[in-house]
């Protein structure tokens, strides 16, 4: 599916000024899970009069709605949502792709004198983008990885050291899900991943902000969003899901929907696989304030501030002069 052309004038509300010197611009909101970004993206693209560029990894598939957190008909109509609902659930969208899709649809709403928002907690994603990463375009390789994974991790890592040196030093030993990409990569192009990686950031403005804030606060925010997700009917979502796909289904296995799979099979109660969920998103929502951490281009905002929204204009008008 090609990305949709935007025109001037749907992008151009009744009293925008169209002359404004101020050049497109990226802005980007990152953080951990149930950190309030979507709620703030909302609010700044009304005011940029903008559409939000989804960063999720799971969003992009069709029917997974409420265990994604995807955005609702209600959002969506205040503004315009993309990169969601872009695939099946049977299908599987790699980065390169999303970085393709993502990159595309900037460059038409630039040319629209448009600044989108990219808007997510898939750290990958953003890095795709923002640092243009150089993604070798190779698709995976199920019978390839399998041979690969079979060598073993000590004799596959040995492999890659002799083979892609480079890659090997910046890959640790026991890391197995790398070693086999990088692997991977070697046999189907015949070059090292190291040769074919590297950045190529983009030659537009790119204002990166993350929200963080209190850990007890984060936590009670992932109950409440948890018994939301449980009250607007999470547990049917996966019944039906796993009633089309089966239960093998690899999005079925994931964050929320492992767990209420395993009430759905009689496995556990309600109680129980709320509780997992819980759990399992706090200790996810720390390693995504690892990542985001790591961002030494970040500029960090306390998601619990009252005027989070005009603390953030302020900063973002500012950047911009």
């Amino acid at each position: 599916m090609q990305p949709p052309i935007f025109s001037r004038l749907e992008l151009s509300p009744q009293g925008r000024d169209d002359n404004s010197s101020i050049v497109p611009f990226l802005l980007v909101i990152g953080g951990a899970t149930a950190t309030g970004k979507s709620s703030l993206a909302i609010a700044l693209a009304q005011r940029l009069h903008s559409v939000i560029l989804s960063a999720d990894s799971r969003q992009v598939y069709r029917e997974f709605d409420i265990g994604t957190a995807k955005p609702s008909a209600f959002d969506q109509a205040q503004v315009p949502h993309y990169l969601i609902d872009i695939c099946d659930p049977t299908e599987t969208l790699t980065l390169a792709q999303y970085q393709s899709r993502a990159q595309g649809l900037i460059q038409q709403l630039h040319r629209a004198d448009t600044s989108p928002l990219l808007v997510g907690g898939t750290g990958l994603y953003i890095d795709a983008i923002v640092k243009g990463l150089r993604i070798p375009p190779v698709a995976p390789q199920p019978e390839l990885r399998q041979q690969l994974a079979a060598l073993g991790q000590p004799h596959g890592y040995a492999l890659l050291k002799s083979l892609d040196p480079i890659a090997a030093q910046r890959i640790h030993p026991n890391d197995p899900v790398r070693t086999v990409r990088a692997l991977e990569v070697y046999y189907v192009t015949g070059q090292p991943l190291s040769t074919l990686q590297g950045e190529a950031p983009p030659d537009y403005p790119v204002l990166y902000l993350g929200l963080d804030g209190d850990a007890i606060a984060l936590e009670r925010r992932i109950a409440q969003r948890t018994q939301a997700m449980v009250e607007a009917g999470f547990r049917d979502e996966v019944t039906r899901l796993a009633e089309k796909y089966g239960p093998g289904l690899p999005l079925l296995q994931t964050l929320g929907y492992g767990e209420m799979l395993r009430h759905v099979q009689g496995d556990s109660s309600l109680a129980t696989a709320q509780a997992e969920i819980v759990l399992h998103t706090r200790q996810f929502a720390k390693r995504q304030r690892t990542w985001f951490h790591n961002r030494a281009t970040v500029k960090w905002f306390d998601a619990d501030a009252r005027d989070l929204v005009d603390r953030v204009w302020e900063w973002m008008t500012g950047s911009l002069g």
